[in-house]
C-alpha cells in the first residue's frame, strides 16, 4: 500500500501543481497594474485561492475528461491517474472543492468578479473536449489563461478597462505558442488516434512557424501594454529579457531537436512568467 507521502506525490503530480507558474504571476501582473502598484493585500489573498482554485479544478477535469487517451498514448500511460496510482473518485473530490474556493473567492472579490465565475467555468470544462474537434485547441489553452491577468485587473477595478486588452491578447498568444511546441511531443498520436492538434493537422515545419508567428504577436501585444501604461525603464528591460527567451526557445526546438521540448516547454516558459511579473512590478513600484 502506497504511503501517504508518495500518494501526495502522485495527485502533485497528476495535477502538474509547478504548472501553476505559468498563469499565476500573469494575475498578479493583472492585479498590480490594476491598483498602480499599491493593491490591496485582500485583494491578493482572494486572487490567489480563486486562481489555486480555478486552476487545480481545470487540471482535475483534464486529467478525467483525457484519461482514456492518456492511458493510450505510450508517453502518458505510466502517469498517476492513466497508471491508477491516482483513481477518478479523487479527481471528482478534488475538483469539487477546488471548484467550491474558487466561487468563494470570486464572489468575495466583488459582484463583478462574482457573476463572470460562471464563464471562467464554462472555459475550463470545454477546454479538454477542445482536441476532440479542432486543431485550434491550443488558442482555447491560450484564452483560458489569458484570462488570469483579466481576473486579476476586475479583482481590482470591478469594470472592463482598455489597458486590458493588450495583455489578454500578449498571454493569450504566449500560451497558445508554447502549447503547440508541446504538442510536436504527440504527432504521430495525433494522427493515428484522430486527436487534434495544429502539428497534427498541418505537419512539424508549418507548427513550429504558427508557433513563432504566435509568439511573436505576444511580444507586440506586450509591448502595447507598455506603450498604453505608459511604462518606462523597468517594463522594457524585462520585455527585452523575454524577447530573448522565446527567441532562444524556438532554437531548442526544431526538426530533429525535439528532445529538448521540455525544457523549452517548462523552463523557459516559467521565465517569461515570472520576469513578466517580476519587471512589471518594478515599474510600478521604483518609480
Amino acid at each position: 500500500m502506497p504511503s501517504l507521502k508518495n500518494k501526495f506525490k502522485d495527485i502533485v503530480e497528476a495535477l502538474r501543481l509547478e504548472h501553476t507558474i505559468f498563469a499565476l504571476p500573469f494575475a498578479y501582473v493583472g492585479v498590480w497594474a490594476a491598483a498602480e502598484g499599491n493593491p490591496s493585500w485582500r485583494v491578493v489573498g482572494w486572487v490567489t485561492l480563486a486562481m489555486v482554485g480555478a486552476r487545480t479544478a481545470g487540471m482535475a477535469l483534464n486529467r478525467l475528461i483525457d484519461l482514456p487517451i492518456d492511458r493510450k498514448n505510450p508517453r502518458t500511460k505510466n502517469w498517476p491517474v492513466p497508471s491508477g496510482r491516482v483513481k477518478p473518485s479523487l479527481l471528482i473530490l478534488l475538483t469539487t472543492a477546488a471548484l467550491a474556493i474558487f466561487l468563494v473567492a470570486a464572489w468575495k472579490l466583488n459582484p463583478l468578479c462574482a457573476k463572470l465565475s460562471p464563464v471562467a467555468l464554462v472555459l475550463l470544462v470545454l477546454y479538454p473536449t477542445m482536441k476532440r474537434f479542432t486543431w485550434a485547441c491550443h488558442f482555447w489553452l491560450g484564452l483560458v489563461l489569458a484570462s488570469a491577468p483579466a481576473a486579476g485587473w476586475l479583482a481590482v477595478t470591478g469594470k472592463m478597462e482598455l489597458e486590458l486588452i493588450p495583455l489578454f491578447l500578449g498571454v493569450f498568444f504566449w500560451v497558445s505558442g508554447f502549447d503547440i511546441l508541446y504538442a510536436l511531443l504527440d504527432i504521430d498520436f495525433d494522427r493515428r488516434e484522430g486527436v487534434y492538434s495544429i502539428p497534427g493537422r498541418f505537419g512539424l515545419s508549418p507548427a513550429l512557424w504558427i508557433s513563432r508567428s504566435a509568439h511573436l504577436m505576444a511580444l507586440l501585444a506586450f509591448g502595447w501594454f507598455g506603450i498604453v501604461m505608459e511604462f518606462r525603464g523597468w517594463f522594457w528591460a524585462g520585455w527585452l529579457l523575454i524577447a530573448g527567451l522565446l527567441t532562444y526557445e524556438h532554437r531548442l526546438v526544431g526538426p530533429g531537436r525535439l528532445e529538448k521540448i521540455n525544457k523549452a516547454f517548462f523552463t523557459v516558459n516559467g521565465w517569461v512568467s515570472v520576469l513578466f511579473f517580476l519587471f512589471t512590478w518594478l515599474e510600478l513600484t521604483m518609480q
